[in-house]
């Protein structure tokens, strides 16, 4: 594995010196020592296999005392469905309570203001408020170019209901939205009329942090917020009694890589009192009747909003999951993420072919002011000619590299970055859709030329120096080499499809 050894053996003298001068540039990572220890005893299994784990925004990795503690929960307790009052059921029901109270410790949200709905994941926190909101003609729903589909997909609900969807678009080089363009959009709001505004606290595209104080400007100008912060929280502090956004989506498994389907949606009690469902479940009522045809909804609040049993067995796996990030230390993750970060994003910048060309072209800020550890970026060659992205993909998993490549389910960057038009964008949507974005991606390379080929690493809890060191060592292979040289990557199978489409 280039300079450093698969089997996580000594570096070699490249390494040890690279090593050096990374310490000298960021100094703050030696505070952060611990999360070394922590590494190779909890995730020893990286090293143990061999593996460079470049992929957090698509999900967090759990530490072996995770799983150990939530196992020796499990096998010595009784738990059961926490819709009763027998033993076994109060026993689950109060550590269901605990691991809410536990949740809004860990954002710091005042529990007279916030209160923890339990979601499969950040998305169904989503579909919970876009289904319930009260969208109506003349309201509006904003947001950003960039945001996530699960964002983006609130619109249908909004436009169901006759609603104004209004995109805010984000500019090159940076992937930024300039603050006037989106108080320009705030402005349109109709006070008479509900209207929400969502974005992200972190770009899963670009890294991009966008400003916090956007949530006073909307609360300013009539709009509840809905601040996505899915790929945000795993590395950096969310503190709800500074920024009071009305509705925080999270997965949990993002944070701290298990349980997964887990999530939770962080709501205002004001906010949440504007809310509607469309339907009852299990859980959700107090009543229902066939033949009386009439139900009754639960005194409002979490449970109201938490269909059916909430998957109570993983619960207690979350607190212990906050724990573990509380005995890290989060401003530790972040100080570590961002040492990395910036010199993840100088080296490869540096990096040229022999006439000149740069070899990566990265998407989003080249330094680390207002942005995370999640790198977009292509690899060009000595021509200009773009390397396909399952081409690197192919050759970095046969180093046991972890990457992820392809839109990361957030189109509106994409289509920034890749300087794609309205036009060019239509016309897979007035007839036959691709199959797959595999094959969205060859019929828009033969039609327009452009090849939207997308890279991203994203670094995180357990990320070292030899990560970032080894993912570096795989680029400079890349140099001077023909975009068509490169050997071809099989198609993936429809299951890896949709297992990517679903990320």
């Amino acid at each position: 594995m280039s300079d450093i050894a698969a089997n996580g053996a000594a570096p070699n003298i490249h390494f040890a010196a690279a090593l050096q001068d990374f310490l000298r540039r960021c100094p703050a990572y030696q505070t952060t020592s611990h999360v070394d220890a922590l590494r190779a005893e909890d995730y020893a299994r990286l090293d143990r296999l061999g593996h460079v784990y470049l992929d957090y925004t698509g999900g967090g990795l759990y530490a072996a005392s995770q799983v150990s503690a939530h196992q020796e929960m499990l096998l010595n307790n009784v738990f059961g469905n926490p819709h009763s009052q027998n033993p076994t059921s109060l026993a689950m029901t109060h550590l269901v309570e605990e691991t809410r109270d536990a949740v809004l410790r860990f954002f710091n949200a005042s529990p007279a203001e916030y209160t923890v709905i339990f979601t499969p994941n950040a998305s169904g926190a989503l579909k919970l408020v876009g289904e319930s909101y009260p969208f109506e003609a003349d309201g509006r729903y904003a947001l950003l170019y960039d945001n996530h589909n699960s964002v983006n997909g609130i619109r249908e609900f909004a436009r169901a209901r006759g609603a104004i969807v209004d995109y805010v678009p984000v500019s090159l080089p940076e992937l930024r939205a300039p603050t006037a363009r989106v108080l320009a959009a705030l402005e349109q709001a109709d006070r008479r009329r509900h209207n929400l505004f969502a974005f992200p606290a972190q770009s899963n595209f670009s890294g991009v942090q966008h400003p916090l104080d956007w949530i006073d400007a909307a609360h300013a100008r009539g709009w509840d917020v809905l601040l996505d912060c899915a790929a945000f929280t795993p590395t950096n502090r969310l503190d709800l009694s500074h920024v009071h956004p009305d509705f925080v989506p999270l997965s949990f498994y993002k944070i701290f890589g298990y349980p997964t389907g887990v999530g939770a949606l962080i709501a205002r009690y004001d906010a949440l009192a504007k809310l509607h469902r469309p339907w009852f479940a299990g859980g959700t009522i107090t009543i229902t009747s066939v033949q009386g045809d009439g139900w009754h909804a639960l005194i409002p609040g979490a449970a109201g909003f938490e269909d059916g049993t909430v998957n109570y067995l993983a619960l207690p796996a979350v607190e212990i999951g906050l724990h573990h990030i509380e005995r890290i230390g989060i401003d530790a993750i972040h100080t570590r993420v961002i040492a990395l970060t910036s010199w993840l994003l100088e080296t490869m910048t540096a990096l040229h072919h022999s006439n000149g060309a740069r070899l990566v072209h990265i998407y989003g800020p080249e330094n680390t002011d207002a942005r995370g550890g999640t790198i977009a970026f292509t690899l060009v060659d000595p021509t200009g000619e773009p390397f396909d992205f399952r081409r690197v993909e192919a050759a970095a998993g046969a180093r046991k590299i972890s990457l992820r490549t392809g839109c990361f389910c957030n189109p509106g960057d994409g289509e920034i970055a890749h300087h794609l038009s309205r036009e060019e964008m239509a016309c897979y949507f007035t007839g036959k859709a691709p199959s797959s974005f595999y094959e969205f991606y060859d019929l828009l390379h033969t039609a327009t030329g452009k090849t939207p080929s997308t890279i991203r690493v994203s670094l995180g809890l357990a990320s070292n120096f030899a990560d970032a060191y080894t993912f570096v060592q795989f680029l400079t292979e890349f140099v001077d080499r023909r975009a068509d040289e490169l050997p071809w990557a099989p198609e993936p199978t429809l299951a890896a499809i949709r297992q990517r489409d679903a990320a």
